[in-house]
Formats: C-alpha cells, sequence, structure tokens
C-alpha cells in the first residue's frame, strides 16, 4: 500500500513539473502578444504605425495643459483661442498588435541625462519640439530649466538632468542662398549641417514649406538645379533631389554609433473634404476622427520621396512614420482657433497630435 502511495505521488509530482513547465510556455507566448508596461523593450514584431484611435478613458488623458506650459507658442494653443470641444483630446493610438508605453517625463529625462536632442526641420518640427519639452516640463513642473532663442534655434535645457533639446529651423533642409537675381533655392547645398552634428538624437523634418507658392509665402525667387537657375519646377521632384542632397550629407558626416536618426514623416493636411468623404468640408467644425485603421483616400506623394530616398541610404534612420495615423485625425489641427484666426489645416493643436508623435518616438527609442 505505501509502495503505491509513494508511486503515485512520484507521478503527481512528475505532473506538476509537466503543468508548471506547459504554464510558463503559455505565459512566454502570451507575453509576446503585450508590452511590458513603461520604459522596456517593445516587441521587434511590433508596427507601431498600423492601428486605429480610440478614446482614453482615464480621468486624466492629458500629458500637460498648455497654460502651464512655458516653451508653446500661441499659434498652436487652441484652447487659448477658443476651441470649445475636448473630445479631440481624448483620443489615443493602438496600434494592432501591441500596447504603447505611457510617457514618463522623468523616465525620459534619466535614459538621456546629459545627451542633446535636435528636431531640424520647418513648423511641424516647431510643432513636435513643443510637444516634447511641454510634456517633460509637466512631469517635472519645479525641474531647473533655461529657454533661450538665438541663431535660429531654440533651446531647452534640463539643467538637473543635463539634457538639451533644441529645434533648428530649416524647412527645406537644403539652403536658400542669396545671390544678385534674389533668393535661391538650391537644391545641392547644405551648409548649416555643422550645427547638426554632435547629438544624441536627431529629428529631421521637411516637405509642408516646398509647397508654398506666391511672393509671401514661397521662402525663394529661384531654384537651383545643379548648373540650371529656374522659376520654378516641379516640387515632387525639387523635393527629392533636395532630400538626396541630405541623405548624401548624413551618410557623409553622421556617425551612427553615436546618433541616433529619425526622419519625421510626411505630415498630412485637411484642407479637402473629399479625402475623407465629405466634399466641401475641410477641417474647420470636425471633432472626431476618421474612425478604422484606413483613409478613404491613398498615403500623399511624398510619402513615396522619403520612402526612396531612406531606402537608398547608407546609414540607417528610423522613420516615424507619422502619416496614416494624421490623416485619421482631421479633427485635431488649429482651424480657425489660432493667433491670426486663419483656417490652419496644416498644423496640430497642442496638446494634441504631436504628443502622439513623441510617444511613438519614446517607443521607437526604447525598442
Amino acid at each position: 500500500m505505501g509502495y503505491f502511495n509513494v508511486h503515485n505521488l512520484f507521478f503527481l509530482f512528475l505532473f506538476s513539473l509537466a503543468l508548471v513547465a506547459s504554464m510558463q510556455q503559455v505565459t512566454a507566448k502570451s507575453s509576446k502578444k503585450v508590452i511590458p508596461f513603461r520604459g522596456r523593450k517593445q516587441l521587434t514584431n511590433c508596427n507601431l504605425f498600423s492601428g486605429s484611435w480610440v478614446i482614453d478613458n482615464s480621468s486624466n488623458p492629458l500629458l500637460y495643459d498648455s497654460s502651464t506650459c512655458p516653451f508653446l507658442e500661441p499659434q498652436f494653443d487652441c484652447k487659448k483661442f477658443g476651441r470649445p470641444d475636448t473630445e479631440y483630446l481624448r483620443y489615443s493610438w493602438k496600434p494592432d498588435s501591441c500596447s504603447l508605453p505611457r510617457f514618463y517625463g522623468e523616465d525620459f529625462l534619466n535614459k538621456w541625462k546629459g545627451k542633446k536632442i535636435m528636431f531640424v526641420g520647418d513648423s511641424l518640427s516647431l510643432n513636435m519640439w513643443e510637444s516634447l519639452s511641454c510634456m517633460i516640463h509637466a512631469s517635472l513642473p519645479n525641474a531647473v530649466t533655461t529657454f533661450s532663442k538665438r541663431d535660429g534655434i531654440a533651446t531647452v535645457i534640463f539643467k538637473d538632468y543635463g539634457v538639451t533639446i533644441q529645434l533648428y529651423r530649416t524647412p527645406y533642409l537644403v539652403d536658400v542662398i542669396k545671390e544678385d537675381v534674389g533668393n535661391v533655392l538650391t537644391l545641392d547645398s547644405i551648409k548649416a549641417g555643422n550645427t547638426w552634428l554632435n547629438n544624441d538624437i536627431l529629428i529631421f523634418n521637411s516637405w509642408h514649406w516646398w509647397t508654398h507658392t506666391g511672393v509671401e509665402s514661397q521662402g525663394w525667387d529661384y531654384i537651383r538645379d545643379g548648373s540650371n537657375l529656374v522659376k520654378n519646377m516641379d516640387r515632387l521632384d525639387a523635393f527629392y533631389k533636395g532630400l538626396t542632397t541630405w541623405a548624401s550629407w548624413v551618410d557623409a558626416n553622421v556617425d551612427t554609433t553615436k546618433t541616433k536618426l529619425f526622419f519625421q514623416g510626411i505630415s498630412p493636411t485637411h484642407y479637402q473634404g473629399g479625402d475623407w468623404s465629405e466634399p466641401k468640408k475641410t477641417c474647420n467644425g470636425e471633432v472626431e476622427p476618421v474612425l478604422g485603421p484606413t483613409y478613404p483616400t491613398p498615403l500623399p506623394p511624398p510619402t513615396d520621396v522619403v520612402s526612396r530616398v531612406l531606402k537608398n541610404m547608407k546609414k540607417q534612420v528610423y522613420l516615424l512614420d507619422i502619416t496614416l495615423l494624421s490623416q485619421l485625425r482631421k479633427d485635431a489641427h488649429p482651424s480657425v482657433y489660432t493667433k491670426d484666426h486663419g483656417n490652419d489645416c496644416s498644423h496640430w493643436c497642442l496638446p494634441g497630435l504631436p504628443d502622439t508623435w513623441n510617444i511613438l518616438l519614446n517607443a521607437a527609442l526604447i525598442m
């Protein structure tokens, strides 16, 4: 009788070990479906940019208040200029195959202590730079900071951590050079590049201002394409040539063992309601995003230019592929709630969509 008890106990013990091992395998397999919370490694097989917008039902989904951020310019402060609705602030981006870690400013500063981060580009870079600075400031409102603007560079330093976050404004990445005929957009020239070096993270952006026409907003009088000086040319062709010059500069000058490289994807506009199947509308009056994972119209043509140029580069540049998820946010522009009360369907309210861009940047940095 005792033999059978011992024998049964032995097999029960083996069965228990097998059950525990099986549970561990299930747990390991399950863990591949969910991203660990806070600053842990993301899943390598997660596409951060494929997903949909969902309502955030947490009690406080906002990462900061525009009225308390000292770095926020009025042009993006929709609340200050009377935007009455707030639902656009309650949407969170949910990737299909993972969950994004929440952004914690103190974690970010600790991870990048003593480092320099620079955004290089146009007014959409300004949108993103202000967003990141405000997100961090809200986490540590009593942190010692300095804020300066000099020689086209805006700088925020979180002094207790030695973290510098800068914006270098250059709408085309290539140079606009003063010549006898006027201001010339020179597609094969980058003279400001040395200012971009010696940063630990570089986030580049361009396109928005390539489309502008007219004396006041175009920014140049002629285009120099090699030896040819022309009054105008196809803007996509010009963008491709200018971006190729930038790519060559990066390949020749940036040490990617020391500097992480990002390209902020094309930010869409919402001036044509037909794009989301509502002709005669613009972003003005829109109060909710396009729901679901797809947009009625294709990606804008410059996304192909960016993809082609990045694919042919020698150095690895991470594309923050924000275009589709931003296309879905027809509700997130300042529209008439700006300082000049125009209808801005190009830039984005802050707080707002650029906060998600920075959450995705943070996720990419910890993958």
